[in-house]
C-alpha cells in the first residue's frame, strides 16, 4: 500500500513513541501537519518558534524523551535556532523537522529560500551547534535519515539534530511504514575498564582531601545513588555545576553547593583545597570556574602552589582535558563510572571512612546559606528583595515542584541559595544562559508531567522575550504558573554595569518621559484567558501562590521586586576586561 511520505513519516515516529510534536505552521510543512492530524501524536502549536523551541526542549529535560520540533522554511527555521542552540549546548536530544523549498527549485530563490551570496543550503545555519544536519534529497531516505536522527540525538552525548526536507518530497507517494528502519533495542554506553577503576579508588583512598564534582549530566536514578553511595562509604564532600543543581538534595549531608562566580565561599575552600579531584560529567564552564583563574576556584596545573590533581570522566571524549590538565581522562557513562569505582572502592576497603568533623562543617556552611537566605526574605520591604520572592516559593511550593528558571536572579540567585528539596527540580539554561528559555520551557515541562507544579521563575525581561509562551499554555491546558520578578530592567546586566563604570544606561526599561516602565503582565495573562495577579503588598505573593496552585489553571503572577544583585563570591574575567586588565 502506498501513502505519502508524509504519513509514512508519522507512522514512523509513532513507532518511535513520540506523544508530542511542538512547532509552527508554513507552506512548507503542512502536507506533514495534514498527515499529523488523524494520528495520535498531538501537535503543539506555538506563536514563535522560539517558544517552540524552549517547549520542546522543557518537555524532554522533563520526560527523559527526545523533544520533536517542527519548523517551517527560511525565517521559521531560523527563529528556532536560538531555541535549538539552547537544548544542544545543555545535551538535550532534540530532533528538528524543517521543511524546505522545493527540491527542484533550489537555488532559484523562490519564496522564502535562504540564498544570497552563497547557494541554498539553510541547514548550514545549523550545522555549528548540532550533532548532525541532514538534507534529505531523495523520498527514499527519509525513513532511514529519520532513524539515524532519533539515534544520533540520543546515543553518546545527547544533543540536537536537523532533519531538513524539500517539501514536494512529502508529498511524494512511498510505501507504508512498516517497522523497516527500528531504533536499536538498545546501546551499551562505554564503560570503565576495571584497571582503570582500580586506579581512581586508590587515587581517592589515598588522597587526604578528595572532592568529587559532578555536573548536569548524571541523570539517570541509578547514577545518582550510585554518586550518593561512592561519597557516603568514602565521607568525601560534593560539589555541583549550575547544571549539577538537584541531580543530589540539598539535605545531602556532604553537598557543598556550587562554585564559581555565583558559588559559596565555603565551596571555594574546598574547590582551592582539594588534593585530588574527581570529576563526573561537567565541562568546567567559565562562571562555574570563575574563568579558571587558580586564585578563585580551582587549582588544577598551579605554578603558585599545591595543584589539585584531575580525574576526569565524561561520555564525551572532547570534554576530557578541555580546560585543565588531567591525570586520569576515561570516556565512559558516568553512571557506569561511578558503579565500577564504587565496587573497586569497596573492595579494597570495605568499611566506611569516617572523615572527623567534615559532615559538622559542612553541615553548618550549608546551613548557614540557606538561614542567611531565608532571614534575608522575612523583609517587608517593598517592592520585594527577590530572597522574599525565594522564600515565599520556598513555603508555598509542594516539594515535588518544578522550578523552571531563565537568566537573572532567578537562575543565579536558586542555584546558590534555594533550598530544593528532596523531589524537587531546577531545570536552567546553562550553556547558552538563554533570555526567553523558562515560560516556553515550562509549558513543555508542563506538558512531560502533568501531575506536578510547574513554575516558570522569570524576570521581566525573560517573560517579555517570550510572551507567546502564555496563551500556548492556555490552548494546551496547562496549568503552569508564571512568576515574573519584576524590576523594569535587565536586572543582572544593569549592576554590573553600574557596578563597573558607575552607571547604568541601556539596561532599564522607561517610557518616553524616562520615568520606570512595565508590561502590565497580570493584565496580559487575563487577556489571554489566565488568571492574573499584581502583587502591590508583600502578603500578596503567598497568597497568589496559594490560589494558583489551588486552582490549577495557567496563571501570571506579576511581582515588583527590587534590582539587588546576586552575591559573587568568584571571579569573572569579564570585570578585568572593563577594567582594561587582561588576563590571557
Amino acid at each position: 500500500m502506498t501513502v505519502t511520505a508524509a504519513e509514512a513519516l508519522v507512522a514512523q515516529l509513532r513507532s518511535y513513541g513520540v506523544e508530542y510534536v511542538f512547532g509552527t505552521c508554513g507552506h512548507t510543512n503542512i502536507a506533514l501537519l495534514d498527515a499529523l492530524g488523524p494520528s495520535p501524536i498531538h501537535f503543539v502549536i506555538a506563536r514563535h518558534e522560539q517558544a517552540a523551541a524552549h517547549a520542546a526542549d522543557g518537555y524532554a529535560r522533563a520526560s527523559g524523551k527526545p523533544g520533536v520540533l517542527l519548523t517551517h522554511v527560511g525565517p521559521g527555521m531560523m527563529n528556532a535556532v536560538t531555541g535549538v542552540a539552547t537544548a544542544a549546548l545543555d545535551s538535550i536530544p532534540l530532533i528538528v523537522i524543517s521543511g524546505d523549498i522545493p527540491s527542484y527549485y533550489a537555488g532559484r530563490h523562490p519564496h522564502q529560500e535562504v540564498n544570497l551570496h552563497a547557494d541554498a543550503d539553510q541547514t548550514a545555519v545549523y550545522r555549528p551547534f548540532t550533532k548532525r544536519a541532514w538534507h534529505v534529497r531523495r523520498v527514499q531516505d527519509l525513513a532511514r535519515t529519520t532513524e539515524r536522527a532519533f539515534w544520533t540525538a540520543t546515543s553518546g552525548r545527547p544533543g540536537a539534530v536537523l532533519v531538513n526536507i524539500p517539501m514536494d518530497l512529502l508529498s511524494r507517494q512511498v510505501e507504508e511504514y512498516a517497522d523497516a528502519y527500528p531504533l536499536p533495542g538498545g546501546a551499551a554506553f562505554p564503560g570503565l575498564d576495571r584497571d582503570t577503576a582500580e586506579r581512581i579508588a586508590h587515587a581517592l583512598l589515598d588522597a587526604e582531601r578528595p572532592l568529587i564534582y559532578f555536573g548536569g549530566g548524571l541523570r539517570e536514578p541509578a547514577a545518582r545513588e550510585a554518586l550518593s553511595a561512592l561519597a557516603e562509604h568514602l565521607d568525601i564532600p560534593l560539589a555541583h555545576s549550575l547544571m549539577g543543581k538537584g541531580v543530589l538534595p540539598d539535605s545531602h549531608p556532604l553537598l557543598l553547593g556550587m562554585p564559581g562566580f555565583w558559588g559559596l565561599e565555603t565551596t571555594h575552600a574546598y574547590t582551592r583545597g582539594a588534593d585530588v579531584v574527581l570529576a563526573l560529567a561537567t565541562r568546567f564552564a567559565e562562571t562555574d570556574a570563575s574563568s579558571w583563574d587558580p586564585a578563585y576556584t580551582w587549582t588544577f596545573g598551579d605554578k603558585h602552589g599545591p595543584p589539585s590533581r584531575l580525574i576526569q570522566i565524561d561520555i564525551d571524549p572532547a570534554e576530557i582535558g578541555r580546560n585543565y590538565p588531567v591525570e586520569i581522562g576515561a570516556v565512559a557513562d558516568v553512571g557506569d563510572a561511578v558503579r565500577a569505582i564504587g565496587a573497586a572502592v569497596r573492595s579494597a576497603r570495605p568499611e566506611p571512612r569516617a572523615r572527623e568533623g567534615l559532615r559538622e562543617t559542612v553541615a553548618a556552611a550549608r546551613r548557614a546559606v540557606f538561614d542567611t537566605a531565608r532571614e534575608d526574605g522575612r523583609s517587608d520591604n517593598f517592592p520585594l528583595r527577590p530572597q522574599r520572592i525565594l522564600a515565599d516559593l520556598r513555603d508555598a511550593l509542594p516539594d515535588d515542584a518544578v522550578l523552571v528558571t531563565d537568566v537573572g536572579w532567578n537562575k543565579n540567585g536558586v542555584a546558590q541559595c534555594y533550598e530544593l528539596p528532596d523531589g524537587g527540580r531546577f531545570i536552567t539554561p546553562g550553556g547558552a544562559s538563554t533570555m526567553g528559555f523558562g515560560p516556553a520551557a515550562a509549558v513543555g515541562v508542563q506538558l512531560a508531567r502533568p501531575d506536578r507544579v510547574v513554575v516558570a521563575l522569570i524576570g521581566d525581561g525573560g517573560m517579555s522575550a517570550q510572551l507567546p509562551a502564555v496563551p500556548m499554555a492556555v490552548e494546551q491546558g496547562l496549568p503552569v504558573i508564571f512568576v515574573v520578578m519584576n524590576n523594569r530592567a535587565h536586572g543582572t546586566i544593569a549592576d554590573l554595569q553600574a557596578s563597573s563604570f558607575g552607571r547604568s544606561y541601556g539596561c532599564e526599561f522607561t517610557d518616553a518621559e524616562g520615568r520606570p516602565y512595565s508590561p502590565d503582565f497580570a493584565a496580559f495573562g487575563r487577556s489571554c484567558g489566565a488568571e492574573g495577579h499584581t502583587v502591590t503588598a508583600p502578603a500578596d505573593l503567598s497568597k497568589a501562590l496559594a490560589d494558583a496552585i489551588a486552582r490549577r489553571r495557567p496563571a501570571v503572577i506579576d511581582v515588583p521586586m527590587v534590582n539587588e544583585p546576586v552575591p559573587t563570591p568568584g571571579h569573572w574575567n569579564i570585570k578585568d576586561i572593563y577594567r582594561g586588565s587582561f588576563t590571557d
